[in-house]
């Protein structure tokens, strides 16, 4: 997902534009051959020593003889989790039901195998409808050992719950400026405030002269989408892109005409374009209207681009210099990753919905999974939180660029995709399946865009108290 850091104040208008393009992500479910049917997970591939695997990692899954009531949620035979995502919101029918199929595919998958040394889990689906973040934390609070692998629009609304009743989370993902930088969280793939990985603008700065040279952004009247342009502007500023500033502003509720914004470019002198738009009618008509004036620039968007709709879309050619960075492996790797083949078969084979969310999510649940087992009959909170966050590399057995969930900084890497016709495919690294990594790549965002006072721990100050949970070591 967007690795776009933004302002408090417009985390609840982002995650509905970000994820109402993103519920649609490779939507439905894709034959393959050779799946069971019903609601059973497939048994993970095993190696060739007979150690069951998802991807790289070897399964976290087993039997065992676990025992005690450790803790909230824990018991001699079980293990209770809460999970979930936004699919009731009305007004986008589905929001992120990618994560909740993933979560609750991954512990059938997990349970078929013996659970977490032989401790059941329990999963506690969640829909929290984008405004019921607060009910359905209060919920978990009473039951749950801990949060796994969800993704709530409107986390930062229930944070203080979390951090009032010491629920320690390995998220989905998060958004909320407190909720992405607060105390017991951990993710799989994160997104702090505090810094920014820029390595799809580098590398595009890299790759097209013309975006280095003469680039501008598509932004809208959406105050999301100017917290988030204003973000990449900033990160352009600082690995010496200029942008061009052409003062073409879209309107958040539609235009009548997208020919004048398209005729402002290229007599501008526009050569490539940037937005944090995520794809909608707005996006394609620009577009079209740029062909239509004559002007093809390179296109280099955010990673929610890498939409079935968008390739549907492309029957024209008219997105043909359209480019976007990943930090997951895409679907059409599949072949080259066996986790991403994995992740597939595992949700598709229980009717599921598979989208670069629901990989986030399964990715999340892998983390806590192998944490958990590492604790053993000693499954608390306490040792959870310890164990998560010596956690400094981490791929999701091969789903992900490599990432540090223990100190809750973003990957310093990317591969990018083009569009041509209705088909993606990698274009940078040339070998398929690989990263362009680099750690300067990461760059350090200015507090004012933070959205909440960090302390010396880089952890949100705002909900803080003496019970919270803190690493041992």
């Amino acid at each position: 997902m967007n690795g776009t850091t933004i302002a408090r104040v417009a985390a609840g208008a982002l995650a509905l534009s970000m994820l109402a393009a993103c519920a649609s992500e490779r939507g439905g479910s894709v034959a393959v051959p050779g799946v069971g049917d019903g609601g059973a997970a497939t048994p993970a591939a095993a190696s060739g020593d007979g150690q069951e695997m998802f991807g790289t990692l070897p399964s976290p899954c087993g039997k065992g003889d676990a025992k005690g009531a450790t803790d909230q949620g824990v018991t001699d035979t079980s293990i209770a989790i809460g999970f979930g995502d936004d699919r009731g919101f009305p007004r986008a029918p589905g929001l992120s039901k990618e994560m909740g199929d993933a979560v609750s595919t991954m512990i059938k998958w997990c349970n078929a195998q013996g659970g977490i040394n032989g401790r059941q889990i329990v999963g506690h689906q969640y829909d929290a409808a984008y405004m019921q973040s607060v009910t359905v934390m209060q919920k978990a609070c009473k039951q749950d050992f801990m949060l796994v692998g969800q993704g709530f629009a409107m986390d930062e609304a229930a944070e203080q719950y979390r951090v009032g009743c010491t629920l320690p989370t390995v998220a989905g993902y998060t958004v909320g400026s407190n909720a992405s930088m607060g105390p017991m969280k951990f993710e799989a793939v994160p997104y702090p405030v505090d810094y920014f990985n820029a390595a799809v603008q580098k590398l595009a700065a890299e790759k097209f002269p013309e975006f280095r040279e003469k680039v501008d952004l598509v932004t809208s009247t959406s105050p999301a989408v100017m917290a988030g342009s204003n973000k990449i502007k900033d990160a352009l500023k600082i690995l010496g892109v200029k942008t061009m500033d052409c003062g073409v502003q879209l309107n958040n509720d539609g235009d009548p005409s997208y020919v004048p914004f398209a005729e402002k470019f290229k007599a501008c002198g526009v050569k490539a374009l940037w937005t944090s738009k995520s794809p909608d009618p707005a996006g394609f008509s620009l577009l079209e209207a740029l062909d239509r004036v004559g002007a093809h620039p390179t296109l280099v968007f955010e990673s929610t681009w890498y939409s079935p709709a968008v390739a549907k879309w492309n029957t024209g050619g008219q997105g043909d210099n359209l480019h976007v960075g990943l930090f997951f492996q895409p679907f059409e790797n599949a072949d080259k990753v066996p986790a991403v083949k994995k992740y597939l078969d595992l949700v598709n084979a229980g009717g599921g919905k598979v989208a670069m969310l629901g990989m986030q999510a399964t990715s999340a649940f892998l983390l806590w999974a192998t944490a958990a087992k590492e604790c053993g009959s000693d499954l608390t909170r306490q040792c959870m939180v310890n164990k998560l966050s010596q956690v400094h590399e981490w791929t999701g057995g091969g789903l992900h660029a490599p990432t540090d969930p223990g100190a809750n900084m973003p990957t310093d890497c990317t591969l990018m995709m083009k569009l041509t016709g209705s088909t993606f495919e990698q274009v940078v690294p040339a070998n398929v399946g690989e990263f362009a990594c680099d750690a300067s790549n990461v760059l350090t965002t200015d507090p004012s865009t933070w959205g909440t006072t960090l302390n010396e721990d880089r952890i949100a100050t705002t909900f803080l108290s003496p019970s919270v949970i803190k690493p041992q070591s």
